[in-house]
């Protein structure tokens, strides 16, 4: 089996390697001047803050330097903007790496690319729409009426990103576990006995994930991990039964 293309020199690999990064360059600076215009323009801080806003006086949260409001908007603008170029960077990622794959390893590497890119938007939307908004309800309901919530607009958004961030890379687990299957690295059986470690590595994950050292975040991201697990095993299975199921045989 031959690669897609011949052995391109050394200098030649390092020449394309610095064009595609500062295409990548440019586009992150691009797409991070659009996601600062959509953060002011549509007001996504307000967005941000509706889960807790109703937990504190005014619904309002506190800055303490007159930079910060600037500061979060250009984070949120950044967030935004590596969102709108992620096609660009995966695109230059895998214009780069093709020439040196096999025609099997591009079946499997392009679509999950893009899978894995739509996974962990899905991944982080889930956890802004349910797991953020349950987070806070049950942990600003300790000792309620005891406390005046005097919480910053940095160590919530904080919060709310490593979560976000958190469940959007846990997303990922079940299409990595099915690329390694289709590329023969892994089966059910394997899998299947891995099963009691993998249950001991989502706590661990779980508590390193976690933005705090509540055992109710580290929870909320262990069970969903555990979940994944079990679909990417179900998600292997049906690659394998895939591969055994008899090509047909071309009529003579």
């Amino acid at each position: 089996m031959s690669r897609a293309k011949g052995e391109m020199p050394f200098l030649d690999h390092l020449e394309e390697l610095r064009g595609r990064i500062l295409r990548v360059l440019l586009a992150i600076v691009g797409c991070f001047a659009l996601g600062v215009w959509i953060t002011d323009r549509f007001r996504l801080v307000d967005l941000l803050k509706q889960p807790i806003a109703q937990y504190l006086p005014d619904g309002r949260l506190t800055v303490l330097s007159p930079t910060e409001p600037l500061m979060i908007m250009l984070k949120l603008g950044f967030i935004v903007g590596l969102v709108f170029a992620s096609p660009i960077i995966l695109w230059q990622l895998w214009a780069f790496l093709s020439p040196a794959l096999y025609e099997r390893e591009k079946k499997a590497i392009v679509p999950s690319l893009f899978v894995g890119l739509f996974l962990f938007l899905a991944g982080a939307m889930a956890s802004f729409l349910f797991i953020v908004p349950q987070a806070i309800r049950v942990l600003l309901s300790f000792q309620q009426g005891s406390f005046n919530p005097m919480i910053t607009f940095d160590k919530y958004f904080s919060f709310v990103i490593q979560l976000m961030l958190a469940l959007g890379l846990s997303f990922e687990l079940p299409l990595l576990m099915i690329l390694l299957a289709a590329l023969g690295v892994v089966a059910t059986p394997m899998l299947n006995r891995l099963r009691p470690y993998a249950v001991v590595g989502s706590f661990i994950a779980g508590a390193i994930l976690s933005p705090g050292a509540d055992l109710l975040s580290m929870f909320m991201l262990t069970v969903p991990l555990i979940f994944l697990y079990e679909i990417g095993v179900a998600g292997v299975w049906v690659v394998q039964r895939r591969k055994l199921r008899p090509k047909p045989v071309d009529a003579v």
